[in-house]
């Protein structure tokens, strides 16, 4: 197979060079010469090849040929050395062969005279040259020769390259069908074993059908000299498998077969076959309206039969025709909107449009399209359906609902509200909304018998009516009595209608083209009034159901002008009566507010009073028990019983200091229900906030060693002095400061700080604990608020509320400053001595 293949390649390197190529050689005839010598000489200088005669590389003779091939003369190249028409890379050639001459050719590098170089082919005997024995090379120039070898060679490695590359399978026949060589990378790709194969005939392997179909081919590239192109199947291990061949003469006796497996394409082609069949389907059966068209210009390439029944248009009406002749699109810069929105988004979904019929009436789409690829022109692909009868019935349910809303609201109104004005200026207001008129107004009848417009609702473009009086007898007559009847007035164009002068006036004054008006009536009490719509732009045709409207909204407003002159009078019977009630349901009110406030304080007071006041005496009680379950057990062990127990003395004092914190927390109680219902008692005196610190400071020596705490003072000693309670005061640093010890772990560093500041003494207590939430700071001052570490707190959230509560009974304010992690910052101003003296 590789000989063959090779064949085959030179084959294509011979075509791909050019063909062969005869060079030929002009022999010069020497006619009966003298002698011998002579015939040579004429030869010698006739040859194409240039000849150097050298002895022991010095050159002794040259032809004309040399002369030409080496741009030299010859009186240059005799005498010269041989080394001289030779390129450095060759001249160790040279002198090898002058050392051990050789018959065999040789290739060498050859240098002009202009140093140009070329490859030569060098042939060198020796003869008998003037007596002595020389040495004549003939030279020959093959660089060209040389040239194409190399570009064949090239060639040759390239096409083996590809032809390696290529995964087809490729066969070798002979003109009868006979298998003469094969390549196939994988023996599952042969319908036999591949040493089966060379030397069988093609209707031996192939099924009978595929053989002639081959059989076929292979005599149409013979006799035509062209490829020959098939597709035939295969069924290999069970499997159904599709192949296409090239075939090619390689000459009059052979054929190659380059076979390529298309399975892959041919169920691409099955699976595009059927969804182009489904596609086809569901395209002219579908219930949507769709359309195919080019994007460009909008050129109809197909629709189905919804499309054609929806529009009313025939297929040939419609098939290669544009949108611009159609005029399919009510508003053809909407196409254009969804052209950039296809090729931004890719794809519209459920837009709604306006699309023209053949008739020319109007029909809503619900639109979606995207862009397709046909024969490489962009092409809209678009499915609609025609929702006309659902927009409408959508319109006018929501008119409906409106209705129904705007009559509820007007009832509401009228049984919610007992103003008047507000109810009819409301409803004149909401009717011209819903029904898009430009005039709406009521109309009152008065006991002298006059009409006046007394609400009205108007387009800004038109002129008002209101106050506008109808004072003509025989006008208001005629209206009285058609309205007294409970007959709707409709004119939908008054420039067509026979009308009293004075209501003409009224037309042709205020632009009426167009009139709707309905009684306002009670039954038994007479004509109130008229409920009347204008419309000023153009006529206009009234609907049933603005009617209807209309003539609800007359009984709604005639009940409630009715009402409005029945509250009148029972409020001016009832106007001391319902001050008092008012007052009186006020005052209820208070009270009841009061108690509630009342029950929610005692609540949190009981339940926190019961948590931390019960956490004490349960741990009392437990080191009771546990003592006397202790001496039991050791009576039991002696078997004699004790009158005494030894209580240990760390006992006692844990017991003494629970003790001690129940009291402190129900003389907090008492001192928070004294502030809440006496308020803070102060005795102000002059204080010295330095000095009261470091009292304080002093006192607190032991608790900060007991915590490991650091307390640091620095107020400085001569700042001004407050008006203040000391004892007051104490309370507060020592609360703030206790707070800060109980809410955080030992090791506390706590600083406090005074400074002057817009007239007050603002004091801070600051320490680098664990910091507080906004949400905890926003509470701190809250009655029975407790922190995040109240664990380790034994109070009830007292202390905090009480400085607040001493600090604004000063006139100061309080406040802190935290986040977790950051530590906190209470502080507090107090106002500072009258006496004071900004000079200190």
């Amino acid at each position: 197979m590789k000989e063959t293949i090779g064949n085959i390649q030179k084959h294509c390197f011979h075509l791909q060079a050019g063909g062969s190529v005869n060079t030929s050689t002009n022999l010069v005839k020497a006619e009966r010469l003298p002698n011998t010598q002579t015939r040579l000489e004429v030869f010698y200088n006739a040859t194409f090849e240039a000849v150097l005669i050298h002895e022991q590389g010095k050159i002794l003779d040259v032809n004309p040929a040399a002369e030409t091939l080496f741009g030299y003369s010859t009186d240059e190249l005799i005498g010269s050395p041989l080394l001289d028409v030779a390129a450095v890379p060759s001249h160790e050639t040279i002198r090898q062969r002058l050392r051990s001459p050789s018959d065999q050719p040789f290739e060498a590098i050859a240098l002009r005279k202009d140093e140009t170089t070329f490859i030569a082919e060098v042939s060198a005997k020796s003869i008998l040259y003037q007596g002595r024995l020389v040495r004549a090379a003939s030279v020959r120039d093959i660089t060209e020769r040389k040239e194409a070898e190399e570009r064949v060679k090239k060639s040759e490695e390239k096409n083996r390259a590809l032809l390696n590359a290529i995964p087809d399978l490729m066969f070798i026949f002979s003109k009868d069908g006979k298998y003469l060589d094969f390549k196939a990378e994988k023996a599952s790709d042969l319908i036999v074993p591949p040493d089966e194969i060379v030397g069988k005939f093609l209707c031996e392997l192939m099924p009978t059908d595929v053989a002639q179909l081959f059989m076929h081919h292979i005599e149409q590239a013979i006799s035509t000299r062209q490829t020959q192109n098939l597709e035939y199947h295969l069924h290999l291990n069970g499997t159904k498998r599709y192949w296409e061949a090239r075939l090619v003469s390689l000459g009059e006796e052979e054929i190659v077969a380059i076979v390529r497996e298309i399975t892959q394409r041919k169920q691409v082609e099955e699976a595009l076959r059927v969804s182009e069949e489904k596609f086809k389907k569901a395209f002219s059966s579908s219930p949507e309206s769709i359309t195919i068209s080019t994007v460009k210009d909008g050129r109809y390439i197909d629709v189905n039969e919804t499309f054609l029944d929806i529009s009313g248009y025939t297929r040939e009406q419609v098939i290669d025709h544009n949108l611009t002749e159609l005029q399919i699109w009510v508003n053809p810069e909407e196409r254009l909107q969804v052209i950039k929105l296809l090729q931004e988004h890719g794809a519209v979904r459920n837009q709604e449009y306006e699309f023209r019929k053949q008739s020319g009436e109007v029909v809503i789409g619900l639109f979606s399209a995207e862009i397709i690829n046909l024969g490489g022109e962009e092409c809209l692909l678009t499915v609609g359906n025609d929702i006309t009868e659902r927009k409408q019935a959508e319109i006018q349910q929501r008119m409906t609902q409106k209705r129904d809303r705007l009559l509820a609201e007007t009832l509401g109104r009228i049984r919610s509200s007992l103003n008047l004005e507000q109810i009819l200026n409301t409803t004149v207001e909401e009717v011209r909304s819903f029904l898009q008129a430009d005039r709406v107004f009521i109309g009152h009848a008065d006991g002298n018998g006059k009409g006046k417009v007394i609400v009205e609702s108007v387009d800004s473009n038109y002129p008002s009516i209101l106050g506008w009086v109808l004072d003509d007898e025989s006008s208001l007559a005629d209206l009285r009595t058609m309205f007294e009847e409970n007959c709707v007035r409709m004119v939908e164009d008054t420039s067509k209608v026979q009308v009293p002068e004075a209501i003409a006036s009224y037309h042709n004054d205020y632009q009426v083209k167009s009139v709707l008006a309905v009684p306002i009536s009670v039954h038994g009490q007479g004509l109130l009034g008229a409920l009347i719509v204008n419309q000023c732009s153009s006529s206009r045709r009234w609907e049933p159901m603005e009617i209807d409207l209309l003539e609800q909204l007359g009984t709604q407003v005639a009940i409630a002008i009715q009402q409005a002159s029945l509250f009148n009078q029972v409020q001016a019977l009832n106007a001391n009566l319902e001050c008092q009630v008012q007052e009186r349901t006020a005052q209820l009110e208070q009270k009841i507010e009061e108690v509630q406030e009342l029950y929610q304080l005692k609540d949190i007071f009981l339940h926190a009073v019961s948590h931390d006041l019960r956490t004490p005496i349960v741990g009392g009680l437990l080191v009771l028990q546990n003592l006397l379950m202790a001496n039991r057990n050791e009576q039991l062990a002696i078997s004699h019983p004790q009158k005494t127990i030894p209580v240990p003395r760390s006992i006692l004092e844990r017991m003494i200091q629970s003790s001690d914190r129940q009291l402190g927390l129900i003389n907090s109680l008492l001192e928070v229900h004294t502030s809440d219902v006496r308020g803070v008692l102060l005795h102000r005196e002059p204080t010295q906030i330095g000095s009261l610190v470091q009292a304080i400071v002093e006192d607190f020596e032991l608790l900060c060693a007991k915590n490991h705490a650091i307390l640091t003072n620095q107020v400085e000693g001569k700042l001004p002095s407050v008006n203040a309670d000391p004892l007051q005061m104490r309370r507060v640093f020592e609360n703030l400061l206790t707070n800060a010890l109980n809410h955080n772990p030992p090791g506390l560093k706590m600083t406090i700080k005074a400074t002057v500041e817009n007239q007050m003494m603002r004091c801070t207590i600051e320490d680098d604990g664990v910091g507080m939430t906004q949400e905890m700071c926003d509470r701190a001052f809250e009655l029975y608020a407790r922190g995040s570490q109240a664990r380790r707190s034994t109070g009830i959230g007292l202390g905090l509320y009480l400085c607040q509560q001493i600090i604004i009974a000063h006139g100061g304010e309080i406040g802190v400053i935290s986040s977790p992690g950051d530590g906190a910052t209470f502080w507090f101003t107090l106002p500072l001595n009258e006496s004071f003296d900004c000079g200190y």
